[in-house]
């Protein structure tokens, strides 16, 4: 077992999961927003769902939202302004889950 080298704070750092147990830990929470047909951008359901950061954010939320659409689960519904707190208002994607996924035939 790897020797982990504490925070400044002394607190040990939270294990990174690897992009494959990742995209299985928040495929749930997707897939639950899926199911009811509302409109929603990634960080909110990331905020919402307490999902854990991928260990490259800025490739891997982008990467899981398109593994996503490639599956079948959510399709692009529009854009909107970011509610991240260092978003600064920037244009993201608005995500709705597809016919299939609200009709619960894709999870």
């Amino acid at each position: 077992m790897p020797v982990q080298q504490p925070t400044l704070d002394g607190t040990l750092p939270a294990p990174t999961l690897e992009y494959p147990d990742w995209i299985d830990r928040i495929r749930p929470a997707f897939a639950a927003a899926a199911r009811t047909g509302r409109r929603f951008t990634t960080y909110e359901i990331a905020k919402n769902a307490d999902l854990p950061e991928p260990t490259n954010p800025r490739a891997d939320w982008g990467n899981a939202v398109q593994s996503f659409v490639r599956d079948g689960l959510i399709e692009h519904c529009g854009f909107d302004r970011s509610s991240r707190p260092t978003g600064e208002h920037s244009a993201v994607s608005v995500w709705r889950g597809t016919r299939a996924a609200r009709a619960g035939r894709i999870a």
